[in-house]
Formats: structure tokens, C-alpha cells, sequence
């Protein structure tokens, strides 16, 4: 008797996930209303936030989904070659993540890297980010492309501390779409990487 509550459970929490996938894909994540994701998925305030600590944890599970999907797409891509191709296999996270300060805001709060909130979903998209760039640069250095000098761990986290700074500098200033935030991440990557000789 209690699987029946738990499938309804499970449907509600669907349910309220693919109302607010479909008003971020009409409005942005900066219009994302839990007013409009109560009514359209017809059901209180109160049940949204039995399912989601607030209007940010719902969000962080639609960011974390969508981040473990470009994730996937990296992983996929296999290992870069170059600096070049390693900036190719990070810009989609980037112009990801650059469209909307939202996003932003919500990724660095709850990653865990600003000891804020992290959250579990977020986290874990972080750390497996950090783990599949560790891969890379371990190629990378084998290959004798990029620098030798530094553990490949320390190299990839240096890799997303310029991934945080791209990107805050990106929201901090004017800034025209013509210009993605990958752009600004190549010379750091460059001079980050570049052989030791």
C-alpha cells in the first residue's frame, strides 16, 4: 500500500521538474516564478517545497541535469589533443553557464567551492568535472603537450578557478554575445598550461 503514494510522489516531483524545464526554455532561468510552476503544474506552494527546499533547489536540479548533460558530451568527445581542443570541449559548459547569471550564481554557491550551500546534485557535477579534466591533462602531459611540472590535479583545478574567473568577469562587464566567454578563457589556459622548458 505505501508504493502508491511514493509513485504519486515520484510523479508530482516530475511533474513540477518538466513545468519549470518548459518555463526556463520560454522565459530563462531568471524567469523562472514558483508561482508559475505551481499553477501550471496544478498543485500548492506547499507540495513544490516539499519536493524542493526553495525556488534555487529546484533550480539547482535542472542546472545539475543539464551540466552532467554537457559533461557527458565532453566525455564523449574523448581526450583533447591541444590547448585549443581543450577550450573547444569546455565552450559549451561555458556559453552554457554564460547565458544567464543565474546559473552562474547558483553553480558557485552550491558547488561547494565558495563553502556556502553546496548541494548535492551540483557537487557532484563539479567533481566530476574536476575528475575528467584531471583525465585529460594526464594525457595532455604524456603526450608531452602541455607542462609536466604540476600534478594533473592541481592543473585542473587551476583549469576551473579560470573557469569561475571567465565567467565572473563575463557578468561583471558589458559584454557583447559576439564575444563567448571560451575566447577570453584561451590565453589563460595558454599561459596555464604552456610547457615548462
Amino acid at each position: 500500500m505505501t508504493r502508491a503514494p511514493q509513485k504519486r510522489r515520484l510523479e508530482t516531483r516530475a511533474k513540477l521538474l518538466e513545468v519549470a524545464a518548459a518555463i526556463v526554455q520560454e522565459q530563462g532561468y531568471s524567469g523562472l516564478r514558483v508561482e508559475d510552476v505551481v499553477a501550471r503544474a496544478g498543485v500548492a506552494k506547499g507540495t513544490l517545497f516539499s519536493h524542493f527546499k526553495d525556488k534555487d533547489g529546484l533550480l539547482a536540479v535542472l542546472i545539475g541535469d543539464e551540466v552532467m548533460r554537457l559533461l557527458d558530451g565532453m566525455e564523449a568527445a574523448g581526450a583533447p589533443q591541444d590547448t585549443a581542443e581543450l577550450t573547444a570541449r569546455l565552450a559549451p559548459h561555458l556559453n552554457y553557464v554564460g547565458q544567464d547569471r543565474v546559473i552562474f550564481d547558483l553553480l558557485l554557491r552550491y558547488s561547494g567551492t565558495t563553502a556556502a550551500e553546496p548541494d548535492e546534485v551540483v557537487t557532484a557535477g563539479f567533481i566530476r568535472q574536476v575528475a575528467l579534466l584531471t583525465r585529460w591533462i594526464q594525457v595532455l602531459q604524456a603526450a608531452g603537450r602541455i607542462r609536466c611540472d604540476q600534478p594533473p590535479e592541481l592543473l585542473s583545478e587551476g583549469i576551473q578557478a579560470f573557469l569561475n574567473h571567465v565567467l565572473g568577469v563575463w557578468f561583471c562587464m558589458e559584454h557583447d554575445d559576439e564575444t563567448p566567454p571560451a575566447k577570453a578563457l584561451t590565453p589563460y589556459l595558454q599561459a596555464w598550461l604552456q610547457p615548462i622548458p
